[in-house]
């Protein structure tokens, strides 16, 4: 059906508008009446009136094949859910603890899933179950204000507030006042395939653009992205969108949650993959952000599912893992995303203006990887550190049964915790050593494999992106909360529950293993109490490389309290420093970042 209204639509935009008779006596035969009618018909667009036509079938049909139905949360997921703008800023009045005199005047803002409409969405229809992941979510931030009263002593003014990212797919749903664009991530693969269709031929895009993931900075500009879309540009002060950043026309891809910035030259590299040729596209944009100085398609085989990219001074990092978005796979039934844990995996090291010839790739063992923690060049080798899980695993909070993939190699339940706790070995923090000049792979786990604690959403001193650096700090999910979630049914792998400080250039001291590890330090909260968004802030005179703090938005679920916390990083396992009560609930989210006001 809906292929045959494209079709129609297509032709029918094709066709001329039928000349009006030109003859004298049928001109003079017509009624007065009627020459404002020939007037008109004169300068009526038909294709548009036709493409209209098409498009409120399209939308008819959608309406009456589609339900869309709420994904239910349960209790103990409660801050999951969304909350609505609160409008201006509002003074943060309550603070435990002190914020330190030499903590630098900046913005605290985080992203995350939002979703409009109350939550989101899945969908029934004679084609089957379309839904969305719980990642999704239209893009909300939420920052907090740190300036001085010099009046009143330097004493602290905080204020918070937060703010929609206004995509273009937001401010159309938000026009019509009701879900439209079909939730396609998961489902019956015939629904998913629909869903994508539909999409295209009503809004010309196979998703939302949700910009829900992180934020950054680059040439004192702010910018809201996820990496199905652009960025989008963002006034730091009001957090209203200023429109989409496309680098004066040069880029209109996704673009990567996690541009690096070059240290010294101060440009900013990017990529982006896509479902269609070209899959994988890297780009390095000038310092001040003008203009795309170097774009080229690395030619791979596959679109692969990539979050991250590395830099160091001279290279460009590329993860080449085997998670794969296929839009075939749907024709023939199967899934969408695919991990295969039997395909090959890779690691290219880029000279920085490289191309697809110049890459030189190592093979590594098939795994997945999120995020780098940092890359830099050691002699011969260069050295990429990251958050290395054995397969892909998207972690789904509102289902009774949480699958670690498409291979349903374990799965967790309230009669299956015991063997769940393998989960917790699938990740480590690992080091890979790259030598470009024999080509040799050293790869070794920094952490153990334990049932503790899973280690995530890392950050590091940013002055020190591309540089040897010896500490590191992850948001962490502690299995004794995860367990016991698990045991109620609340999907508590998404609740950060402590941080972790690596420390990478210290052994640790634990005598019970069998091969050198780093020491690593917990700054646990207290019980029921998560976080997200953590970021190091750096001191503004610091010497040493862990001289700052760490922030995080956190929530206490007894209370229904949001906070942010402020952690001293050299003594990491202290309590904090601080802690601020928020006047309005925070719901749990993705990356933050500290945006200092001296620039």
């Amino acid at each position: 059906m809906a292929a045959y209204i494209y079709a129609c639509q297509v032709n029918y935009c094709c066709l001329k508008k039928p000349p009006i008779p030109k003859f004298k006596d049928l001109r003079t035969s017509v009624s007065s009446t009627f020459k404002p009618f020939l007037s008109n018909l004169d300068h009526l667009d038909v294709p548009k009136v036709i493409k209209e036509i098409s498009f409120k079938l399209l939308d008819n049909f959608v309406d009456l094949t589609f339900e869309f139905v709420d994904q239910p949360l349960l209790p103990s997921q409660s801050n999951f859910a969304p909350v609505e703008e609160i409008g201006e800023a509002v003074r943060v009045t309550t603070i435990q603890g002190e914020i330190p005199n030499d903590f630098p005047e900046g913005v605290y803002i985080r992203n995350g899933a939002n979703p409009l409409f109350g939550g989101l969405k899945s969908t029934k229809s004679i084609f089957g179950k379309s839904s969305h992941l719980w990642i999704e979510g239209e893009g909300m931030l939420h920052a907090l204000y740190f300036t001085k009263e010099k009046e009143k002593g330097n004493k602290w003014n905080i204020l918070y507030k937060n703010k929609y990212v206004e995509t273009d797919t937001f401010n159309m749903e938000k026009d019509r006042k009701k879900p439209s664009i079909i939730p396609n991530m998961e489902g019956d693969a015939l629904a998913v395939f629909m869903a994508f269709l539909l999409n295209v031929l009503r809004f010309g895009v196979f998703h939302k653009y949700l910009s829900n993931t992180s934020v950054f900075e680059h040439s004192k500009k702010y910018y809201s992205i996820a990496e199905n879309h652009m960025p989008q540009e963002i006034n730091i002060q009001t957090l209203e969108t200023l429109g989409n950043w496309t680098v004066n026309g040069a880029w209109n891809r996704s673009f990567t949650a996690h541009p690096k910035k070059v240290p010294g030259t101060g440009e900013l590299v990017i990529m982006g993959t896509y479902p269609l040729k070209p899959y994988f596209e890297l780009g390095v944009i000038s310092a001040d952000g003008k203009q795309m100085i170097h774009k080229v398609d690395l030619k791979l085989n596959r679109c692969i599912l990539c979050h991250e990219i590395g830099v160091t001074k001279r290279y460009n990092v590329i993860l080449d893992f085997p998670l794969t978005m296929d839009l075939t796979r749907l024709i023939i039934g199967e899934e969408l995303i695919k991990y295969n844990e039997y395909g090959y995996a890779r690691i290219g090291i880029m000279p920085r203006y490289g191309d697809a010839n110049s890459i030189k790739w190592f093979e590594v063992e098939p795994c997945y990887v999120f995020h780098l923690i940092n890359c830099f060049e050691d002699n011969d080798e260069v050295v990429v550190r990251a958050c290395r899980a054995r397969r892909w695993i998207i972690p789904r909070p509102n289902e009774s049964e949480l699958s670690l993939d498409t291979l349903n190699e374990t799965s967790f339940n309230k009669n299956n915790i015991e063997s769940s706790k393998d989960l917790f070995s699938f990740f480590n923090v690992c080091e890979w050593r790259l030598n470009m000049k024999t080509g040799e792979v050293k790869m070794k786990n920094l952490t153990k494999n334990n049932h503790r604690f899973i280690m995530e959403f890392p950050m590091i001193n940013e002055h020190f992106i591309s540089l040897k650096n010896k500490f590191g700090y992850q948001q962490l999910v502690n299995s004794e909360t995860f367990f016991n979630s698990a045991k109620n049914l609340s999907g508590g792998f998404a609740k950060f529950g402590g941080l972790a400080k690596l420390h990478f250039e210290e052994i640790s001291k634990d005598i019970k293993e069998e091969e050198d590890l780093i020491k690593v330090e917990y700054h646990i909260f207290p019980k029921n109490t998560f976080c997200s968004g953590a970021t190091f802030v750096p001191k503004l005179d610091g010497v040493d490389e862990d001289d700052g703090w760490i922030l995080t938005f956190t929530h206490n679920e007894n209370t229904n309290q949001s906070q942010v916390y402020i952690v001293d990083a050299e003594n990491f396992e202290s309590e904090p420093i601080a802690i601020i009560l928020l006047p309005n609930r925070v719901p749990y989210g993705f990356h933050g970042a500290f945006m200092p006001f001296n620039l």
